[in-house]
């Protein structure tokens, strides 16, 4: 076996069991039955709601809790690269059943290994959307920073 192969699984695994170690010590929700159409509108308009009275142009994405996409939506003049970032935060809120902030504090304590794996967004703006304890999907929002992304994510769960 050759040194980079060697080096490569070493790091996979490190990388899986510090995830797992990370999960371990947070209790991670159930899955429950996935979002619907109509609720997914309903939170991607309180998402537009607040962007618009800040007037910050986004693109919000809702995915079901298998990080499919439900509902989509951009503003006008929301730069380009926004659309596949808030499909891409959606599904790790709904996929990781966490945040994507977690991963930001995740990476600050133990290093940029645990980007490595797939889906993982570490960027503020994604969060899974709850339903009775259980996840039910993922909402996404990208277009301004982390910080408004997630500020306008919070406002359509409310």
């Amino acid at each position: 076996m050759s040194a980079t192969k060697t080096l490569l699984q070493l790091m996979t695994v490190s990388c899986f069991a510090l995830v797992s170690t990370t999960a371990a010590a947070q209790a991670r929700p159930d899955y429950g039955t996935t979002i619907n159409i109509a609720a997914a509108k309903k939170l991607a308009a309180g998402v537009l709601a607040e962007c618009q009275a800040n007037k910050w142009n986004v693109a919000v994405a809702v995915v079901d809790n298998n990080g499919g996409l439900i509902y989509f939506e951009r503003m006008d003049n929301t730069q380009t690269a926004s659309l596949d970032i808030a499909i891409g935060k959606a599904r790790n809120g709904a996929m990781y059943r966490r945040s994507t902030r977690a991963w930001v504090d995740t990476i600050a304590k133990t290093g940029p290994a645990v980007m490595t794996l797939p889906g993982v967004v570490a960027s503020p703006g994604g969060l899974p959307i709850m339903a009775d304890g259980k996840v039910i999907g993922g909402v996404g929002v990208s277009g301004v920073t982390g910080d408004q992304d997630e500020q306008c994510a919070m406002a359509g769960l409310k």
